[in-house]
């Protein structure tokens, strides 16, 4: 059987990205998938969810910036794209510069110009189609002949979407439910919804006794142990064991064979309080892991099971100094007391937790709800306009957007918030996100996912959006988010009232 050409794959793309509407992006992507052979159905589903199968080349945004002239006609396969890409990243050592330069004019000269500019956008994370992965998860259902419910429970255990659907397409209910939680392949985090204080996050979760664990200002992780060999994953389910050696040995010295854990690391000053969320990004070998969930032990399995169960093998068998700080309480009072120690210990805020929960993984819901001492998004940075005064050299204020639809729409700026070593660090960043200038402005590759705080939202017809944050001031850097994670214009235009 042929394979499916890429220039097949770029049209249906297109066609998702040209429609609103969720069923005909569904439709559009099952009709895709059921004519994919196979072998490539893995490829196509992760190009699909805009992603790549390797996750990394050792080719940027530069390193695409002057492509070769196009091919007049298109001619490569998907499992050709995968090849080339897996050569681009094997490549190291002496020589491998040029060596990924030429492989990179090869690949991209055999490319038509709409082939060229899809898998520029999908190699340097700047694919707008429109396809969540809930949307591709539903086409895998419908292509498949499926109940979505049963594509979904798979899709929890698969770090990657691509292997649930080649066994949905090819081996059907049976094939997936061989997916199911094992030490060293991570599952997709629970989520948090958000409340803006804690007396309506404990009537969000509707529960009498909850768990409110302390929610620390690090980076998730997912930590899977098996005897002596331990594996960390981040929130986006990158392997990164080898850069955090001090999370290793913690794992490493519990008393367990297997072990699945989720927590945070952090840095932390001499009393304790947490440095600054860049500090914890740069500094990641000396950092602290704190859990908060156990998911597995030895032979049992307890993703399925209650909150309450989970946490009282998390005591047994991690130590007090290794665990998020947590009250168990039926009262909002003791929840809202406990909130405001958390915050003056200079943490970010609480997580409220149902007892009776099991673990929703790569769900959001309101079983875990996170409350904070202030109104806070997660914005896309869209351009930003060189410094005067002090600021001079530097790019210092930036240009702030919500998602909405397939772009992003502008909120307004900011440079309130901004330290010296801030300022360093976003100016070398941005310089590598540029597109364009315009006078002073420079224009970014939306990609760069920064938390703002401020002080409300108001109508404004000054941008294009129609609303504007009041006294918004960066509180830090998201690099462990994506801008497909960041809020949405219609979450902003919510806190209106």
């Amino acid at each position: 059987m042929a394979g499916m050409r890429l220039h097949r794959l770029v049209d249906v793309s297109d066609q998702v990205a040209a429609t609103r509407s969720r069923l005909a992006k569904r439709d559009l992507i099952a009709g895709l998938l059921r004519e994919t052979p196979p072998e490539e159905l893995e490829i196509a589903t992760a190009y699909l969810s805009g992603v790549l199968v390797q996750r990394r080349t050792g080719v940027g945004w530069r390193g695409l910036a002057d492509l070769p002239e196009p091919a007049t006609e298109p001619r490569l396969e998907l499992a050709d794209i995968d090849r080339a890409l897996s050569r681009l990243g094997a490549l190291s050592g002496a020589g491998s510069a040029a060596a990924r330069r030429a492989a990179v004019e090869e690949l991209f000269g055999a490319l038509t110009g709409s082939e060229q500019e899809y898998l520029r956008g999908l190699m340097t994370g700047n694919l707008r189609q429109g396809a969540q992965d809930s949307v591709v998860l539903d086409a895998i259902a419908s292509a498949a002949g499926l109940a979505p419910a049963v594509v979904r429970r798979a899709a929890m255990f698969s770090g990657p979407t691509g292997p649930v659907a080649q066994a949905a397409l090819t081996g059907g209910e049976e094939a997936l439910a061989g997916f199911t939680l094992e030490v060293g392949r991570p599952v997709r985090p629970m989520l948090a919804s958000s409340a803006p204080d804690v007396a309506a996050g404990v009537d969000k979760i509707g529960a009498g006794v909850l768990a409110a664990d302390t929610k620390l200002d690090g980076f998730r992780v997912q930590v899977h142990k098996r005897g002596e060999e331990v594996t960390v994953f981040t929130r986006s389910l990158d392997e990164v064991g080898d850069r955090l050696p001090t999370v290793v040995a913690a794992v490493r010295s519990l008393p367990a064979r297997d072990l699945v854990l989720d927590g945070e690391a952090l840095a932390l000053d001499e009393e304790d309080r947490p440095r600054p969320f860049q500090e914890t990004a740069s500094g990641m070998a000396q950092l602290r892991p704190f859990f908060f969930d156990l998911l597995l032990h030895d032979d049992e399995r307890f993703i399925t099971r209650p909150l309450a169960d989970r946490l009282a093998r998390l005591d047994d068998l991690v130590p007090e100094a290794l665990r998020v700080r947590r009250l168990v309480t039926d009262s909002a009072d003791e929840a809202t007391a406990f909130f405001h120690d958390t915050v003056r210990a200079g943490q970010e805020g609480v997580v409220l937790k149902r007892l009776d929960a099991p673990y929703e993984a790569g769900r959001r819901g309101s079983a875990w709800v996170k409350v904070k001492p202030r109104h806070t998004l997660d914005l896309v940075v869209l351009a930003v306009e060189w410094g005067s005064g002090r600021r001079r050299g530097r790019l210092s204020n930036i240009h702030l957007g919500a998602r909405s639809g397939d772009g992003f729409v502008m909120l307004g700026k900011t440079f309130k918030g901004m330290t010296d070593a801030m300022l360093a660090w976003q100016t070398d960043r941005f310089l590598s996100l540029e597109t364009g200038r315009e006078g002073h402005v420079v224009h970014l590759r939306p990609v760069q996912v920064v938390e703002i705080a401020f002080d409300g939202v108001q109508r404004s017809s000054r941008y294009p959006g129609g609303v504007a944050l009041r006294f918004a001031r960066v509180l830090r850097y998201r690099d462990d988010k994506r801008a497909d994670e960041a809020d949405t214009l219609a979450s902003v235009r919510a806190l209106l009232g």
